[in-house]
């Protein structure tokens, strides 16, 4: 999904700078922006250490100039029932999403606000932080402060010219996810939302790039759902509900 959001911005044609603890897939996803005919950088980053994250920062600016925008998009999940949570386990999950969106929106707006310069935040939520999704205490709480503190930041920033939104996103089926993927299944996950599909991947890779254009620029602090109506499935002829711990295929109905 960041990678989608990269591309979109690349398409509107600006710089990227492509941020993550694996150099070597940082440097593949920024070889497949720079096609696109824009500048690119991979760096090497965990954004839950506020050091890597300015060192970060430097080096975008160093290679390519004033950063302009900033795509929040790292984070973990797996499928797990909440009291099978370990420490570790929640720390991997919640300091990635929500230190590593803290850490990297105050460094970019500290940035702006020392050369005045207005700037746009774009964060990658999670439609569940509303409805609940089993098997998702971790990922469900750092998606629901990553949604408080894009109401908070635009709230603190409004005066800077800094905007702040994020993107509540639904199933967006993609390479490495099994999102939508339920092959031999009576109930394809398409057939369970309103609008007849999931997402397609460069839906959500455009969204995320325009809101951070002049087209929205009197949004800011606003969570966009973009779940295909997803969210909005309540009827009385739901397919039964199967506690999470008797699903055979796991917590989330599919492995």
């Amino acid at each position: 999904m960041g990678l989608a959001m990269a591309k979109a911005f690349a398409q509107g044609g600006a710089q990227v700078a492509v941020a993550g603890r694996n150099l070597e897939k940082a440097q593949s996803g920024a070889d497949e922006i720079a096609a696109l005919g824009v500048r690119t950088h991979a760096i090497s980053c965990d954004v839950r250490n506020p050091d890597s994250v300015a060192a970060a920062f430097d080096e975008a600016e160093m290679e390519l100039g004033t950063i302009n925008f900033l795509a929040n998009n790292a984070g973990a999940n797996f499928p797990i029932l909440a009291e099978e949570i370990s420490a570790n386990a929640w720390n991997a999950v919640t300091r990635i999403a929500i230190d590593g969106t803290f850490l990297c929106s105050t460094e970019f707006a500290r940035r702006c606000i020392e050369r005045g310069q207005s700037g746009a935040i774009i964060n990658n939520s999670a439609q569940y932080i509303w409805t609940g999704f089993p098997g998702d205490a971790h990922s469900a709480a750092a998606k629901t402060a990553q949604a408080t503190m894009t109401k908070k930041m635009a709230a603190d920033w409004a005066e800077y010219h800094i905007r702040v939104n994020a993107i509540a996103a639904g199933f967006f089926p993609h390479a490495t996810s099994t999102a939508g993927r339920r092959e031999g299944g009576t109930e394809p996950l398409q057939n369970m939302i309103p609008a007849g599909r999931t997402g397609s991947i460069w839906e959500f890779g455009w969204l995320s790039a325009i809101t951070c254009t002049p087209i929205f620029g009197a949004m800011t602090g606003q969570i966009i759902i973009q779940d295909g109506g997803e969210s909005l499935r309540r009827s009385l002829m739901m397919p039964d509900f199967i506690p999470p711990r008797e699903r055979v295929d796991g917590p989330w109905g599919w492995q």
